[in-house]
């Protein structure tokens, strides 16, 4: 059960939107004094809701213009082939996100490369090589028109409402 508050998720949504806000700044949107704020950041952090701070680059901004979602399936399953496999993907900077998923994969990745060389260099030269991975399936994206890390605060239940 979470102990947050109304205000607490006024501080969480605000900081989504603008990590880089004062104390000062953010008492005034979530009307709370500034050592308020800080008490409950540090409250906040300490509880491991807040994971950690992030500047957020555009990847086009910076030639990064091929984005892949990759299905990945392994030969083997087991804690030893599973564990090794996660060791490998950690050391590939391309790959942004991975997640075990259910369905006809068992793994789905985020790759970010330059272009479509570097996509099928990184697949063929590296990905494949990763011991245990059977099959590489990707989608690649043509446009993104939505890109959020913002979580759907809406969702959590808060002390007022449990009651």
């Amino acid at each position: 059960m979470l102990d947050l508050d109304q205000f607490d998720l006024a501080l969480l949504d605000a900081l989504q939107r603008n990590g880089r806000e004062t104390h000062h700044q953010l008492a005034e949107r979530v009307a709370l004094s500034p050592s308020q704020i800080g008490r409950r950041l540090q409250k906040l952090e300490s509880d491991g809701i807040i994971e950690g701070y992030r500047v957020v680059l555009r990847p086009e901004a910076l030639g990064l213009t091929v984005t892949a979602f990759t299905s990945l399936r392994l030969k083997h399953h087991g804690d030893k082939p599973i564990e090794n496999f996660q060791k490998q993907i950690e050391l590939l900077p391309e790959v942004l996100e991975c997640h075990a998923v259910v369905g006809e994969a068992d793994y789905l990745l985020r790759i970010v490369v330059p272009d479509l060389n570097a996509l099928s260099t990184f697949v063929m030269k590296r990905l494949m090589q990763v011991p245990g991975v059977e099959n590489v399936r990707s989608n690649i994206v043509l446009s993104a028109f939505k890109r959020s890390n913002a979580l759907p605060l809406h969702y959590v239940v808060t002390k007022q409402t449990q009651r």
